[in-house]
């Protein structure tokens, strides 16, 4: 469900596993993990959000690439959007991500497990 009266960030993020940065890195391509592939978009995060979802989706599976984007480069296909925990998330419909497009990146070694 999109979200009227939302204010738009500057930036979103996406969390990578090791795999799908180096699959990135190669093809400077991304469509989406099998996650967002299943669900029909990319799922992104604001920065505030980032530790939030590698604390909830990304435990236990290794190394991570955290990569920032500005969010007017997706301005037409970013929809605000909320979970079924009530937050707001961007989300990316009908569009690859680019790694000309990365205006950061950050490597994050593990994530804490528990």
């Amino acid at each position: 469900m999109a979200v009227a009266g939302r204010r738009m960030e500057d930036r979103v993020y996406k969390v990578f596993t090791e795999d799908e940065w180096n699959r990135f890195q190669e093809t400077g391509q991304f469509s989406g993990s099998a996650d967002d592939i299943r669900d029909g978009f990319i799922h992104l995060s604001t920065k505030d959000q980032v530790a939030g979802v590698i604390e909830r989706f990304f435990a236990g599976k290794g190394r991570l690439h955290v990569a920032e984007f500005s969010a007017m480069d997706f301005m037409r296909r970013l929809s605000w959007e909320a979970s079924a925990s009530g937050d707001v998330y961007p989300h990316l419909y009908d569009c690859e991500l680019s790694t000309a497009d990365v205006s950061a990146s950050n490597f994050i070694a593990e994530p804490n497990e528990e």
